[in-house]
């Protein structure tokens, strides 16, 4: 299945088109500096908002209507395709998602399924929700994990700080551990597809985990497995955004990946690795989350120099270096795209 191109600025800026102003959107734009998703995660878990259609339709629609976004991002989470896969994932309160029965034997690997992923089919019906209710107002992002951030939670068991058991496996077993990233290659290019046909107009691949890696592991265990599920993608005809953070050595080797724009984190020049890459995908990025808490002159100044060092070629994105924090004022964020629209 291949869908037929539509526009909007955020989609043109993602084909490097020339747009009126820039398109800005925010990676978790949906949480809880929001009051209304407050009130409805008062009364429900996160994988109970993800699994129900109506609210997780409800609650990706809330900043598009609060902030007049450019572009809605379907409330998911990065690891339930865990779940069709055989994994037992929860959260628990201050400690994040947890895999019960993680990866710890190479059996675990061959049992792993990737024929299950109709599974999924709830977040589908999120996005088939949330597509009719905007009616093309603005365009809904899908998202998956890269290979190897969604293997290192599958091997840990949740978040990590030194990877270890992931690198155990990735230095000790190569074989098993490119058994591992194959499987989720299929599965997750499977969930993307899922997003597509429900009337997701551009998918996200998070590696969230891929700072962790030397450039020359990178390129040896994990880069030919983003760029197949990049591949896959981008073949259904929606551009693909690749973000990862902390990966300032081996930005290129992200690129080569092949995703239609690069997102960054604030860590970097986003001018300088938009040279870096020859300008030859979008750039989308990289304001501090933590600039959001600043006075508004000085968020004012944050703004518009990330508007000044991206100049005028078609292509940037406007977007945070990571996600909003729950503490973030709301009129902040407000006050950037404000910012934004007005920049010229």
């Amino acid at each position: 299945m291949r869908v037929a191109p539509l526009s909007g600025r955020f989609l043109e800026a993602c084909r490097r088109r020339a747009t009126d102003v820039r398109p800005v959107w925010f990676m978790r734009q949906a949480g809880r500096y929001l009051k209304p998703y407050r009130d409805i995660r008062s009364k429900h878990g996160i994988l109970e908002i993800c699994k129900k259609p109506d609210l997780a339709a409800a609650v990706t629609l809330q900043p598009v209507e609060i902030l007049d976004v450019d572009a809605a991002i379907i409330f998911a989470d990065l690891l339930l395709p865990v779940e069709p896969m055989g994994l037992k994932l929860e959260f628990v309160t201050g400690e994040g998602p947890l895999i019960a029965n993680p990866i710890t034997e190479p059996d675990d690997i061959e049992v792993l399924s990737t024929n299950r992923t109709d599974e999924l089919q709830y977040v589908a019906e999120a996005i088939h929700l949330a597509a009719r209710a905007l009616d093309g107002r603005v365009p809904i992002i899908g998202f998956v994990a890269a290979p190897f951030t969604l293997a290192s939670y599958m091997v840990e068991g949740g978040p990590s700080k030194t990877f270890l058991k992931t690198k155990k496996l990735m230095f000790g077993d190569e074989i098993l551990w490119r058994r591992l990233m194959g499987k989720l290659v299929d599965v997750l290019g499977e969930f993307a597809a899922i997003q597509i046909g429900a009337g997701a107009r551009a998918i996200q691949v998070f590696d969230s985990w891929a700072g962790a890696l030397s450039p020359e592991d990178y390129i040896r265990y994990v880069q030919q497995y983003s760029r197949a599920l990049i591949e896959r993608i981008r073949a259904a005809g929606v551009p693909v955004i690749h973000f990862a953070t902390g990966t300032a050595g081996f930005i290129r080797e992200l690129h080569t990946a092949g995703a239609d724009v690069m997102g960054v984190d604030w860590r970097v020049n986003i001018d300088q690795v938009w040279a870096d890459i020859g300008y030859r995908a979008a750039i989308q990025g990289n304001l501090d989350p933590i600039a959001l808490f600043a006075p508004l002159p000085e968020l004012r100044a944050k703004t518009e120099e990330l508007l000044r060092r991206t100049g005028t070629r078609p292509g940037h994105i406007v977007n945070l270096g990571h996600g909003i924090l729950p503490e973030t004022p709301v009129e902040n964020v407000k006050a950037v795209v404000e910012i934004v629209r007005n920049f010229r």
